[in-house]
């Protein structure tokens, strides 16, 4: 068995950082997933128009926009660019909580930075560590002792590291982007924070803001994005108030970049 050095090596061999050029520039990582250009980052890192990959030695190449589904906050993108490593792929069904994960990333710029911890849980669609994140971490791998991704690192909540599991970025590149209200969103202890709004999505047309905090979780919200229903009535707070207020959503088609 590999040592773990040698298993953090070929994980920062097989992380990029991925940025957004021009107004409102920021940055994040993301995950060779192919031989053939595929990277594998959160939508929320792929924002705007004019992205740029950096690879582990350091060049950096123009990216484009493959898929995004904000909802499930993945993003694929492509570059054409050789010698690419992948980073090889585990079953995240199979994570228990205890084992050793090793998170990959960019944080605050620092590239190859290397975290190490324990499954937390594997409950609601996320897969919760006990690694270290900071900004610049989303969108870089969760890997376990042997080396596989089975998770994109995504946020943290109360002290945890938050991450989407590997099984779903498999059903993200075979189906695509799922039904959608338009919005990015964040788990909180009370429920889902909106981060951004599609302006032309139907989270907007319902009159839902930036900062609104859905009062559900992501698997009952999914549950209802997938069960066929036009209409969804949600329940929120807005502007840190406690008066409950209700949206009616009418579901848009799978589209990219809804969430």
């Amino acid at each position: 068995m590999r040592s773990l050095g040698e298993v953090a090596e070929r994980l920062r061999h097989s992380t990029v950082q991925v940025r957004t050029l021009g107004h409102g520039r920021g940055a994040g990582s993301g995950v060779v997933w192919d031989t053939h250009g595929l990277i594998l980052t959160n939508a929320h890192v792929a924002r705007g128009p004019r992205l740029e990959v950096e690879l582990w030695d350091g060049r950096a190449v123009p990216a484009s926009i493959a898929s995004r589904d904000a909802r499930r906050d993945l993003a694929a993108l492509r570059i054409e660019a050789a010698g690419l490593e992948p980073a090889p792929t585990g079953d995240s069904a199979a994570l228990r909580p205890g084992e050793l994960v090793i998170a990959v990333g960019s944080p605050l710029g620092f590239a190859g930075a290397l975290s190490t911890g324990t499954v937390h849980s594997t409950a609601d669609g996320w897969i919760r560590a006990a690694v270290q994140l900071a900004p610049g971490n989303s969108g870089g791998p969760l890997a376990n002792a042997r080396g596989e991704v089975i998770g994109i690192n995504t946020a943290i909540l109360e002290g945890l590291g938050l991450a989407i599991p590997s099984n779903t970025v498999r059903d993200f590149l075979r189906r695509g982007a799922r039904p959608a209200i338009g919005v990015a969103l964040r788990p909180v202890p009370l429920g889902l924070l909106i981060l951004e709004v599609d302006p032309r999505g139907p989270a907007e047309r319902a009159n839902l803001r930036a900062g609104d905090l859905l009062l559900t979780r992501l698997q009952e919200l999914n549950a209802a994005l997938d069960s066929g229903r036009d209409v969804l009535r949600l329940h929120f707070l807005r502007g840190g108030g406690r008066q409950v207020r209700e949206a009616f959503v009418r579901l848009a088609s799978p589209v990219e970049a809804a969430a």
